[in-house]
């Protein structure tokens, strides 16, 4: 299994994590550049000016295109490779927008960023955003998203061809002897010299802030004075960090499923993995007053999670057989495809007819079918580029949570306390970046972002994979922000249905009316 620790917008765009099941949620660097930081120390603000070195990145002209589908428009970016060295060579990044539908009364350009990270904006704007967002936002915006540094179609990460994928993606994470333990060991490293091979030139340059100040050169191409942004997940992260370095080019930004940079990535992932029990606890809540269509008993919620606990045991001493292939459901696959379906609670049918599957019938293909689409993986057996990102992103922001086995074992009380049925497999995940080649450049810290304007935080209240005390930390911490509580299930808030939630959005993207701090929705 492999839940990174980041959070990752689960209803347009499936999600992902970092280990091998939980999207670590590793996070930045404090200050400006990529260098070591203080743990619990504020981000410090770039200046005002444009450094002479930098000019002519700012100073560029986009030349765009028609691409892909109809109606929008493709361009490349230049960067440098290192903001400390911008001499020393540039990436290029992909850009993508759709323009305006009205010609007056236009507001600028809106970036968007799904999560992750690793996530492709310019495929979650395609596929959804420039047509999903509401039409009077689309008609005064033009709609626009750059894959970050090491994602998608910019300078991508990669690590692990399709076969080897498959086989980190099924490493057993509740190792039950020494050499079950090494077997996770030796999958870490694995992964990590992959990415080593396949990717040092990118490596180390792919961290938030690197990531963030790409958004700052985007907006002066874009001729944009000011940063108008909807990011979810880690997106808030993301989009967090440009407020901490330039406060005073904030925009209208809406952090959505927010992230609390705060947290060293121990506690981030334990506080990740309480955010999957709470939604399991909803999910299990639900399907056991299904009488016989919930495959997990009628008892309560607390037998429910029993079962399911022992399901995944069973499946550890013995995978499931999957039809119409030579693939195996064993625990790890069966553990991501039940935390997939924990990001919106739409995916709760299909998780009930998965387990019915594969408890009742000893089918394990739903099963497979939702860990596949966690994971990116196509039908030839070929992943995306979201887990090598994710991790290398995640990996870079924060030192690992834990440095060898031993640190596990002495966390897992405390993991299996916070969610008795994912506790071990999500602290085993946590040990990925002990092993990783590029030592991590930033550390957990404070964004306040002085002198910003209102900044919208949006935090579900049983949001599993971003905890909702993460977006009342975060609004907190920043000195304009302004907290917008959504009391409901699923990951994010923001066109998951609530006309409060999105009423409340839509005045502030159109007329900058920001709500009060503490507005509750439903």
């Amino acid at each position: 299994m492999d839940i990174s620790r980041r959070g990752r917008r689960s209803r347009h765009l499936t999600f992902r994590t970092c280990g091998t099941l939980l999207v670590t949620a590793g996070l930045l660097i404090t200050g400006c550049s990529s260098g070591s930081s203080t743990a619990g120390a504020s981000m410090t603000s770039l200046s005002h000016a444009v450094p002479a070195e930098l000019a002519p990145y700012y100073g560029q002209k986009l030349s765009w295109h028609a691409c892909g589908v109809p109606g929008f428009q493709c361009a490349s970016m230049k960067v440098p490779l290192d903001y400390a060295k911008p001499g020393g060579g540039d990436i290029k990044l992909a850009v993508a927008r759709k323009q305006a539908t009205k010609k007056s009364g236009r507001l600028g350009s809106l970036l968007v960023n799904p999560g992750g990270p690793g996530g492709s904006a310019i495929g979650y704007l395609q596929s959804y955003a420039a047509l999903g967002y509401p039409a009077e936002v689309r008609a005064r915006y033009d709609m626009v998203a750059v894959d970050p540094r090491g994602v998608a179609r910019s300078e991508p990460v990669t690590c692990l061809d399709g076969k080897r994928m498959d086989a980190y993606t099924q490493t057993d994470m509740t190792p039950d002897d020494e050499r079950e333990t090494e077997a996770v060991r030796t999958a870490f490293k694995e992964f990590a010299a992959g990415c080593r091979a396949h990717s040092a030139k990118v490596l180390p340059h792919v961290s938030t802030v690197e990531a963030a100040r790409d958004m700052d050169v985007l907006r002066a191409a874009l001729g944009d004075d000011k940063l108008s942004y909807v990011g979810a997940s880690y997106g808030t992260f993301l989009g967090a960090t440009y407020a901490g370095l330039y406060p005073e080019r904030v925009g209208r930004l809406v952090l959505d499923g927010a992230m609390d940079p705060a947290l060293p990535a121990r506690r981030m992932n334990q506080d990740q993995t309480a955010g999957f029990e709470t939604a399991f606890q909803s999910f299990a809540k639900d399907c056991v007053t299904r009488d016989e269509e919930c495959p997990l008993g009628t008892e309560s919620p607390q037998d429910a999670g029993k079962r399911l606990k022992a399901f995944f045991a069973e499946l550890d001493r013995k995978p499931l057989a999957v039809g119409g292939s030579d693939r195996r459901l064993g625990e790890a696959l069966a553990t991501t495809g039940v935390i997939a379906a924990m990001y919106d609670e739409a995916g709760w049918p299909q998780l009930r007819d998965a387990l019915t599957s594969a408890m009742k019938n000893k089918d394990g293909s739903g099963l497979l079918a939702l860990s596949d689409g966690y994971y990116e993986r196509d039908g030839d057996g070929k992943y995306a580029n979201l887990m090598f990102a994710n991790a290398a992103v995640n990996c870079l922001d924060l030192p690992p949570a834990f440095d060898s086995p031993a640190d596990v074992r002495k966390a897992l009380p405390d993991f299996e306390k916070a969610s008795p049925v994912f506790g071990e497999g999500l602290a085993w995940s946590s040990l990925n970046c002990a092993y990783w080649p590029v030592r991590a450049t930033g550390g957990p810290h404070r964004i306040e972002a002085k002198g910003a304007a209102p900044i919208v935080v949006a935090g579900t209240t049983r949001d599993p994979a971003t905890p909702y005390r993460w977006a009342r930390a975060l609004a907190s911490q920043l000195s304009s922000g302004r907290l917008l509580t959504y009391d409901g299930d699923g990951h994010t808030a923001y066109g998951r249905g609530s006309d409060c939630v999105d009423s409340t959005i839509n005045a502030y993207l159109l007329k900058g009316t920001a709500p009060e701090d503490g507005k509750r929705c439903s």
